[in-house]
């Protein structure tokens, strides 16, 4: 019954059009139009006229004028009209419809799927920042425990960086990449501070430069970030 329902609404939606094509409304003609064109021309020119906005001279020029181009358009002949759809065709038309839309939904559509509400998705998009800010702030205090030299801080850095990018704060992200960077250079890791310095300053600063150039120094020349680098510093400050 569902599909049955579909496709009643689809033809009930294409109806009206089928039905405008078929009586042959859809091809007004040149020469109706040109003739109600300089009808209203004609019209326009009797209000300007009356408005004082030109002076009789100027409308009698004007009235000689279109009724010229209205006796031109009167004596033009209309291309034949085409010819109007029978009512099968149209009726296959309206029944091809709905069957194509059915027939490209059936191999990847699911009538079963469950509805996905917008509420839903936004409060697990929110519980998910959430839980992302929690996690920098633990990150930041477990920071502060740990020898800003070791291999263990240097690795808090890393995730403290991706979760302040992944919670859109690029300077933050910046910051905490470029302290990683201090304890040890990484090519790759040197791109994506740089890139990230780019967000947070909405241009591409002299020491987001310098990190993207030091990238390209220390990384092979087809290194997924080397294009991106390349762009960058085409845009750079101190270019």
């Amino acid at each position: 019954m569902l599909w049955i329902l579909f496709v009643a609404l689809s033809i009930a939606a294409l109806a009206p059009a089928a039905i405008f094509f078929a009586r042959g409304r859809g091809d007004r003609g040149r020469q109706a139009a040109a003739l109600a064109l300089h009808r209203q021309q004609l019209a326009e020119i009797d209000r300007e006229r009356d408005d004082g906005r030109i002076d009789p001279a100027e409308h009698a020029a004007a009235i000689l004028e279109i009724e010229r181009r209205l006796l031109a358009a009167a004596a033009e002949q209309d291309p034949a009209p085409q010819a109007r759809l029978r009512p099968l065709a149209l009726a296959a038309i309206l029944a091809a419809v709905p069957l194509a839309a059915l027939v490209l939904y059936l191999p990847w559509g699911d009538p079963g799927l469950p509805a996905a509400p917008i509420a839903p998705r936004l409060a697990a998009q929110q519980a998910e920042k959430l839980q992302m800010q929690q996690l920098v702030v633990t990150l930041q205090h477990r920071l502060k425990e740990l020898d800003p030299k070791s291999a263990e801080a240097r690795q808090g850095l890393l995730l403290l960086g991706r979760a302040d990018a992944d919670l859109g704060d690029f300077a933050a992200a910046a910051t905490a990449w470029r302290q990683a960077l201090a304890a040890k250079f990484d090519p790759a890791l040197a791109a994506a501070a740089a890139e990230a310095e780019t967000r947070a300053a909405g241009r591409v600063d002299a020491q987001a430069a310098r990190l993207f150039r030091a990238s390209l120094a220390k990384s092979p020349a087809d290194a997924p970030w080397s294009a991106l680098a390349r762009a960058r510093l085409a845009q750079a400050d101190d270019r």
